[in-house]
């Protein structure tokens, strides 16, 4: 599966941003956000089945962030609102070939090259 992130950028805070990520290859059961600031872990913030019937977030991004794909093709979506200067990292997305929605990075198969967000105040 190759992933392919974009969609980041400078936005200020209280504002919004919609990440994509091309999936192509093959389908997959599950498919996950995560983001990384500089000097951090790598930060679980949602995944979905594909199905979109299980969905969970961090609650550190739940009301504000929601997963999403387009039914017509593999592009995966992570809209974004009420974004906080703390939310300025580097955002990936990952799928699972099989297997539920997981919080643990080390569960995805593949990874996307991540795509910048920057929150200004």
């Amino acid at each position: 599966v190759q992933l392919q992130a974009s969609g980041g950028g400078l936005v200020q805070a209280g504002g919004s941003l919609r990440l994509s990520c091309e999936a192509s290859g093959r389908t997959f059961s599950t498919y996950g956000w995560f983001r990384q600031a500089p000097g951090k872990e790598r930060e679980f913030l949602g995944a979905s089945s594909w199905r979109g019937d299980k969905k969970y977030y961090a609650d550190a991004v739940k009301g504000r962030f929601t997963a999403s794909r387009d039914n017509r093709n593999l592009t995966l979506y992570l809209r974004m609102n009420s974004l906080k200067p703390e939310d300025t990292a580097v955002y990936y997305c990952a799928v699972r070939i099989e297997g539920n929605p997981a919080s643990q990075a080390a569960l995805y198969d593949y990874w996307g090259q991540g795509t910048q967000v920057t929150v200004s105040s």
